[in-house]
Formats: structure tokens, sequence, C-alpha cells
């Protein structure tokens, strides 16, 4: 049975964020808030943990597309491949912000991702996530939680999000209510592609 925290975005309460943090560094699956939607996520130096995140969404972990939430631009070198200024100004112009970049992923990245030649990365404004990687030392790997819903792709509520994921997750952190629009998703490998158009504006490339 999952644990539901509150946090707030302005302040988040270091207590409770130690109390997640711990955790995430056993092992544990966490949903919390983001600039966008809810994600799903767990500490991406824990293997058995990914394989969880990814047998629930129904993939093999090596072809799962789990995204990297950073805290800030200065953990990119370790899973990032060395960037040009054109594409290291794009990323400074939109975050943190609602935007997923696909980026050269490096030979640092974990055992698990490492025949993969792209990572995303998120740096979401969001205090209480982007304090949680902080105090962790290093990235969440993230997913989004759809909804099976046809009307309502993402549930916002995190009392809703609680009640249908408890049972599969360690901690669920309110954060207040979440946004119905994921990231904008862009591929920044080559020439800016936009993948998925969400919640960003595209006024930044």
């Amino acid at each position: 049975m999952a644990e539901f925290v509150k946090i707030y975005n302005e302040n988040p309460n270091p207590k409770e964020i130690a109390k997640v943090v711990k955790v995430l560094q056993s092992g544990g699956l966490v949903i919390y808030p983001t600039d966008t939607i809810y994600g799903l996520g767990c500490d991406i130096t824990k293997t058995k943990s990914l394989e969880k995140i990814a047998q629930i969404k129904g993939v093999q972990l090596e072809k799962a597309n789990l995204s990297f939430i950073c805290n800030d631009l200065s953990h990119l070198s370790d899973y990032v491949k060395q960037l040009d200024s054109t594409t290291f100004k794009i990323l400074k112009r939109a975050l943190p912000g609602p935007y997923t970049f696909i980026l050269p992923g490096s030979n640092n990245l974990p055992k698990v991702f490492k025949k993969k030649k792209t990572v995303g990365i998120r740096i979401p404004d969001n205090n209480i996530i982007r304090t949680l990687v902080a105090e962790l030392g290093n990235p969440i790997v993230s997913t989004s939680i759809r909804d099976e819903d046809d009307v309502l792709e993402y549930t916002t509520d995190p009392e809703l999000i609680f009640e249908k994921w408890q049972g599969l997750v360690d901690v669920v952190i309110d954060g207040g209510y979440g946004d119905n629009e994921p990231s904008t998703v862009i591929d920044l490998t080559e020439e800016p592609i936009v993948i998925r158009e969400g919640k960003g504006s595209l006024d930044i490339l």
C-alpha cells in the first residue's frame, strides 16, 4: 500500500522530501507532479525498479521510451554527448519548462540503457520534483501515467491517482492538481524535429 504524501510546490518540506528520497534510494517507485502531467519514476541506478516500471507499462525495458528528470543542466554531461552551442542555447532558453529533449546519449548511461543512442531529458518547472532529484543526487527515470479513459487521457487529481495506483507504487506525492497536457517532445540529435506538440511553445526553436 503506497504512502500519500502532501508536498507544496512553493516551498517543499525538507522532511517530506527526505522521506521520498529514502524510498527512491531503497528501489521504490514514486508518482510525482511536474509542470505538465503527473509522472511515474524511480532512481535511474536501480535496475530492478526500472524493470518494474517497464512491466507496469507493458514494454521491454530495453525498448521503453523513458526520460531522465534532472534538476538542472549540470547533470547533462553525465549522460549526453557534448552538445554544440546552438543546441545548448535552445536548452537554456527552454528549461526548466514543459519540454522533453531527445539528445545523443553518452557512454555513461546506466547499463540497461547502454544500447540506446539517444536519451530524453526533462527539467520540469516544478520545485517538488527538482528538489527530489537534487537531494537524490542523480536523475529519476520518468514516464507519464496514462489513463485508459478515452475522454481523459491523463488523470489530474492526485487523490484519484492514489486510488488507482496505490497497489503498484510506494509513494504518491500530492502536489496539487496536475495538467492534462503532456510535455512537448523535441528531437535535437540533428536539426530540431518536433515529435509531439504538448504544453511547451515552439518559439524556443
